[in-house]
C-alpha cells in the first residue's frame, strides 16, 4: 500500500510496483500539506489504480466537526460512483455514517482511531468495518493477539516503513500550539522534527554537531528485512508512510519493498541490494519500530542519495529529464528504475539540450526540460547520486 500524494506520485507507485494506492480528496484527509485531488483527480486517479491492476482508497481521516460531517453524504456517493475500493476513516460518528449512508463502500479503520487491544477491534468489526489499519505502537504478539480475536473477513494493515509520530499516531498538539495548525485536521507543522535549543538548564544537555538537538523527533520505521514476522502475526496489508514526500522517496521505497515482498513469495534471499536501497531514500535514521518492543533509537540518519531527475520521456532524439537537483556534463548518476535491466546502472551526463534545442552542459534550473542525446531509460526512471562525503555501497 503506497503513498500518493498527487497524480504525479500515483504513477510512480503504481510504476514501481504498488498493490494498491492511498490518497486525499480536497478535504477530511490528514495531510493538507499535499496537492491532494479535486473530484476529477479522484476519478482519473481510481481509472489509472484499476487499469494497473492495483487498489484505489480513500481518506476521510480528519477529526471532523459537524461543518465538516454536513458535506459527506454527497462524498460519498461520489466516491462510490468512480469505484474506490475502500475509504479510510478514524472518526466513530463518520465510520458509523458512512457505513449507514454507502454499505456497500468497505471502510477501514485509520490508525489515526489507535487501535491498541482486541475488544476495541472487535467492536469496529461490529460495526461493519472491512479492515483495520492498526495503531503504530503495537508488538507482533499484541497484533497476533488482536487477529486472533477479529473474524476472518476482517483484515489488518500495519506500516512497515516511514515517518514515526512521536505521539499515538498524530494525537499531539505541538503543531496546534506552535503555529495554530491543527495536527488532527492534516496541518501537522512537524515541530516534533525541528531542533530545539533550549536556555536557562542546570541539567546536562547533549548537542549535535549540526547546532541543535532534535529532543522529539523519533526514528523512522523500516521493516524490510522483517517482512515475513509482519506478514505471520496476520497482517494482510503493508503500508508505506509517505504522502507528502517527493516521486523519488516513493518510487525508491515502494521498488525495494515490492522486491523484498517477491523474494519473500518466491523463497529467496533478501539480496544487501534491496535492503540498502530503502537507504538511498531521504531518512532520519532507522529502527524497527514497536515490533520487538520499545524502540532504539539510531544516533544518525543514514546518508542518502539526492534525487537529481526525473525521466519526463524517451525518443529517437535520447531522453527528456525534469531536473530536481543540479548537475552537469560529465557527472556520473546512478539510475534508479522500475526496469531491473537499467536499475543500478551509472551514466555519465553528456552535452544536453535545453527545450530550445541549444547546447548547455550545466542543468541548473529547477524543473527544466534537459534532452540528453544517445542516453536512453523508461519513463519514470530517476537519476541520483550520493551526498557529498557518503561512499555509496
Amino acid at each position: 500500500m503506497a503513498p500518493a500524494g498527487d497524480l504525479a506520485k500515483l504513477d510512480v507507485a503504481l510504476e514501481y510496483g504498488a498493490d494498491a494506492v492511498y490518497l486525499s480528496g480536497k478535504r477530511l484527509g490528514m495531510r493538507a500539506a499535499c496537492k491532494n485531488f479535486d473530484y476529477e483527480e479522484l476519478k482519473a486517479a481510481s481509472l489509472r489504480a484499476h487499469l494497473s491492476g492495483a487498489k484505489f482508497y480513500v481518506t476521510l481521516n480528519i477529526f471532523p466537526n459537524d461543518d465538516d460531517i454536513s458535506f459527506v453524504p454527497e462524498y460519498l456517493d461520489y466516491l462510490h460512483s468512480i469505484h474506490t475500493d475502500g475509504i479510510i476513516v478514524s472518526d466513530l460518528g463518520l465510520i458509523k455514517k458512512a457505513i449507514s449512508l454507502q454499505p456497500s463502500l468497505p471502510v477501514h479503520v485509520s490508525t489515526q482511531a489507535n487501535v491498541l487491544n482486541s475488544d476495541t477491534a472487535r467492536f469496529y468489526a461490529d460495526m461493519g468495518v472491512k479492515r483495520i489499519v492498526l495503531a503504530r505502537e503495537l508488538s507482533l504478539g499484541q497484533i497476533r493477539r488482536i487477529r486472533d480475536a477479529l473474524p476472518d473477513d476482517v483484515e489488518l494493515e500495519a506500516f512497515v516503513h516511514g515517518a514515526m509520530c512521536i505521539s499515538y499516531s498524530g494525537r499531539c498538539l505541538l503543531s496546534a500550539y506552535m503555529s495554530g495548525r491543527s495536527a488532527n485536521r492534516g496541518e501537522c507543522n512537524q515541530a516534533c522534527r525541528m531542533f530545539f535549543t533550549p536556555e536557562n538548564r542546570v541539567e546536562p544537555f547533549e548537542f549535535v554537531e549540526d547546532d541543535g538537538t532534535y529532543i522529539f523527533g523519533g526514528n523512522d520505521l523500516n521493516m524490510i528485512n522483517h517482512l515475513s514476522d509482519v506478514i505471520d502475526a496476520g497482517i494482510s496489508s503493508l503500508k508505506i508512510e509517505g504522502r507528502v514526500k517527493s516521486e523519488y522517496y516513493v518510487g525508491c521505497v515502494v521498488n525495494a519493498y515490492r522486491k523484498a515482498l517477491n523474494a519473500l513469495y518466491t523463497g529467496e534471499t533478501l539480496s544487501d541490494d534491496i535492503i540498502t536501497e530503502v537507504e538511498k531514500a531521504p531518512n532520519r535514521g532507522f529502527n524497527t519500530g514497536f515490533y520487538y518492543g520499545q524502540p532504539e533509537r539510531s544516533a544518525t540518519t543514514v546518508p542518502f542519495y539526492d534525487f537529481c531527475g526525473l525521466v519526463r520521456k524517451t525518443s529517437k532524439a535520447g531522453t527528456v529529464v525534469e531536473m530536481r537537483n543540479r548537475f552537469k556534463t560529465g557527472d556520473k548518476l546512478e539510475v534508479l528504475s522500475p526496469d531491473s535491466k537499467y536499475h543500478n546502472s551509472v551514466i555519465t551526463i553528456p552535452v544536453m539540450l535545453d527545450e530550445e534545442g541549444n547546447e548547455l552542459t550545466d542543468a541548473k534550473v529547477t524543473r527544466q526540460l534537459v534532452t540528453m542525446p544517445g542516453v536512453f531509460l523508461p519513463p519514470l526512471s530517476m537519476l541520483r547520486r550520493p551526498q557529498k562525503g557518503f561512499n555509496a555501497k
